[in-house]
Formats: structure tokens, sequence, C-alpha cells
């Protein structure tokens, strides 16, 4: 097992990615070795650093990785950023490595071939977000991963996935925030949302978006930009 994700674990996850409905997605415990997991855990950035993120649609705390404002759809900045931790900056690294992106193409096999967003996204106490679809194309993949401990079946918090663009259509509802992860891949039907948070809890987690990109026509889903 890599010292940072356990990539066998991921590997027994694929098929079912691959042939699930009406997208593809999964959903993995245990993703993150636990010793790194509890590191990165210690040493999730405090909320009260966090810029607000909401809209009509959602409301949400985000900090994005080596900006100081909230920036939506601009490509995350390569390298370090030193407001956080080594433990966080040796993830963040490791997640634009040949390794991590190449780990990932094979597991969805779709045509990713850069990081182009990596964001600490969190919910607390009337926190959600509204069933949407990005639909930039399937050439794009969402990963989430969850730092979030004492979450109970029932609550909501976690990223649903839903049939349709109503929360009564959820299909999947993870519960277990406690290293775990969601990965989906975008199509017009990859609808997915986050029920109202009702509970005096930090929903803590990191959202990263893999992508094919082109030296001549920039990213191939949508925002397309060029370094």
């Amino acid at each position: 097992m890599n010292k940072i994700i356990n990539w066998n674990l991921l590997t027994q996850h694929s098929e079912k990615f691959k042939n699930q409905q009406p997208f593809k997605f999964t959903f993995i415990e245990n993703i993150i070795s636990k010793d790194f997991y509890q590191k990165l855990y210690d040493t999730y950035p405090d909320l009260s650093e966090f810029d607000d993120g909401s809209d009509m649609s959602k409301s949400q705390l985000v900090k994005n990785w080596g900006k100081d404002h909230y920036a939506k759809c601009e490509p995350t900045l390569s390298g370090k950023d030193e407001r956080f931790s080594s433990e966080w900056n040796e993830f963040k690294l490791y997640t634009e490595t040949d390794e991590f992106i190449e780990n990932f193409r094979k597991f969805t096999g779709a045509p990713i071939n850069r990081l182009k967003q990596w964001k600490f996204m969190a919910y607390r106490n009337g926190g959600f977000q509204l069933p949407h679809v990005h639909n930039v194309g399937p050439s794009t993949v969402v990963i989430i991963f969850y730092f979030s401990k004492g979450w109970e079946k029932g609550d909501p918090g976690g990223t649903y996935i839903a049939s349709d663009l109503d929360e009564s259509d959820i299909i999947f509802e993870p519960y277990n925030l406690d290293n775990s992860m969601v990965i989906f891949q975008d199509s017009p039907k990859a609808i997915h949302g986050i029920r109202y948070i009702t509970k005096d809890v930090e929903r803590r987690a990191i959202q990263i978006t893999l992508e094919e990109y082109n030296d001549e026509t920039g990213w191939t889903g949508g925002n397309q930009v060029k370094f």
C-alpha cells in the first residue's frame, strides 16, 4: 500500500465504478493510509479561515489552494502553499504526480491527464447544496475526500447521487465521512448535491478535479483556460 493512497483498494472498485448507473460513480472507505489520514485530519484548516462560497443554490465554505480569495472556476496553482501543514502540502503535491493521475485514469477509464482544481470545502449547520450537474464533459472526474468524524446513518452532509434534479430521487448517500471518498465522472446525468445539515457539525472535505488538458486548446471540459 502506498504511504498516502490505498491503491489496491481503489483497484477493487474499478469495475463497479465503470458499470454504475445512471452515471459512473462509487464510494470507497479507508482510502487514505491510516496514519497519514490522521495527520491530515489533525491539521485540517480552521473553518474560520474559509471564504463564503454560498449562492442561491448552496451554503458552503471554501478555501482555495494557493490563493487568498475564493475563485470558483479558476484552475488551481501548482506547488506548495505554506499556509497549510507539511502533510497537506505533501498530499497536494502527490495529487499532481503522474502516479496519482495515471492510477485514477486507469480506475475511471477517462482520458484525464492533469490536476485542474483542488480546494478545501466545508459545510456546517445550515449548509446544503441543491441537486445539480456540472456537465463540463466526459473527460472530467471529480473526487471528494472526507475528513469528518461522528456521522451517523441518516445524517445529511455526504454528497448524494440522484437520478433526477429532486432530492426525492436520491439513489445513494454516504454516511461514513471519516476517511472516505466519493468519485464520479462528469456527464449530463451526473446529478449530485448535499441535504440540509441540521446538526452542529463540521463536514470537512477536499474536492479535486482531474481533467484532460491539451497544449493547443487548453482544458477539454468547460471553463477552458490555458496555462
